[in-house]
């Protein structure tokens, strides 16, 4: 039998990596029925589809570790997507007065993902909220309410307005190797009252803000494990971090 040509075999068979991305799980309308609802942002499923990977939603429900093997043995990659405050309790704080109200359920469901994705190398990026609920995990803490630091709104500008910032990412990073050249800072969309505070040990600051606020982190000894404060998913013509997570994932 005569051999494939080389460097062909693989690209007809090799299928595209699933990518999981957990969900919200709120109280939703659709039609004429108000119930709770797992669901996501379709901007989430569009990064993912257009970076060439397969987007699987990964809704709260129970945690086990047989549950939690069992989700991320079938999936290739990890998106802990954005969505309400971390609980407090989890980094042995009290709520602020601005600080929602707690999803126990997802705290605990992301949290568990995380940190099994981490024991087993899976690649992942973390988003927002899941930026946060990624250095909780790993021992950090949050500072509740932003505009107590800074002394403004800049990173939530108005209810569902995002609000352009400059950020500056370290030159060694895997984030700068993600993004190539960003001489003169990136302009990222943000959306966020709450953010890092302590960083977790295992965890190595990548790109901060002109007024000190860490942006993103990334684990250091990861095969590729990246948390950024910002929204990728809303720059339809930069997706980048996707593109590297989907080819980290194959």
């Amino acid at each position: 039998m005569d051999a494939a040509p080389e460097g062909t075999a693989n690209d007809q068979t090799s299928p595209p990596p699933l990518i999981g991305i957990t969900t919200y799980l709120e109280q939703a309308q659709t039609g004429v029925w108000d119930v709770r609802a797992a669901f996501l942002p379709e901007v989430y499923l569009d990064s993912v589809t257009a970076a060439g990977g397969i987007a699987i939603l990964l809704p709260p429900q129970p945690v086990s570790d047989a549950i939690v093997d069992r989700v991320l043995d079938g999936i290739d990659g990890l998106v802990l997507s954005g969505g309400a405050d971390v609980d407090p309790a989890l980094y042995g704080q009290d709520p602020h007065a601005e600080t929602g109200a707690p999803r126990e359920d997802r705290d605990a469901w992301e949290k568990a993902l995380i940190t099994r994705a981490i024991e087993r190398g899976l690649p992942f990026l973390a988003i927002c909220r899941g930026a946060q609920v990624l250095n909780v995990a790993l021992g950090g803490t949050l500072h509740q309410h932003l505009p107590d630091v800074v002394g403004s709104e800049r990173y939530r500008p108005a209810p569902a307005e995002f609000g352009a910032v400059d950020v500056a990412v370290g030159t060694d990073s895997r984030l700068s190797s993600v993004l190539g050249s960003v001489a003169g800072g990136l302009s990222v969309q943000c959306y966020h009252h709450q953010a890092l505070d302590r960083v977790a040990d295992p965890l190595t600051v990548s790109a901060v803000s002109d007024d000190g606020v860490i942006e993103a982190v990334e684990l250091g000894t990861h095969p590729f494990g990246i948390g950024v404060q910002w929204h990728p998913e809303q720059d339809a013509a930069d997706r980048r971090l996707f593109d590297a997570l989907v080819e980290a994932a194959r």
